[in-house]
């Protein structure tokens, strides 16, 4: 390991590149002002998308463009609910049936929790009467 180090250079430390020659991108400043009361500017490149709203870094709240850039409205859809997507699946008649099918079943004794279907001592004397 101590033969691929450098001496004399930090980890993470200096470039020993020089900024001869090098042309810097295209700056602006865009301001911020958030809701309480704190203002600051963003450093961007002039090719970058500007958003109208940035994170206020002294307490985080969103602050607005002071540049006058509106917010883009968001189209939210309606939420849908379960018998919504039952519906995009079975007619109303379709439902009723089945929900009939269900019920006679379930009064048959043939589906369902066996709680419900155990005969009782009183179903029994009835029986026998």
């Amino acid at each position: 390991m101590a033969e691929r180090t450098l001496r004399g250079a930090r980890l993470g430390g200096q470039s020993f590149e020089d900024e001869r020659g090098i042309e810097f991108a295209a700056r602006q400043q865009v301001g911020y002002l958030c809701p309480h009361g704190h203002q600051f500017e963003i450093t961007m490149s002039i090719e970058a998308e500007v958003p109208a709203v940035w994170e206020c870094p002294r307490c985080g709240a969103e602050a607005e463009s002071t540049s006058g850039i509106e917010r883009e409205q968001k189209v939210e859809k309606p939420q849908r609910t379960h018998w919504d997507m039952l519906l995009e699946r079975r007619s109303e008649k379709e439902l009723e049936d089945i929900l009939t099918e269900r019920l006679e079943l379930l009064r048959g004794g043939e589906i369902g929790p066996a709680h419900l279907h155990r005969s009782t001592g009183r179903k029994r004397k009835a029986a026998n009467a």
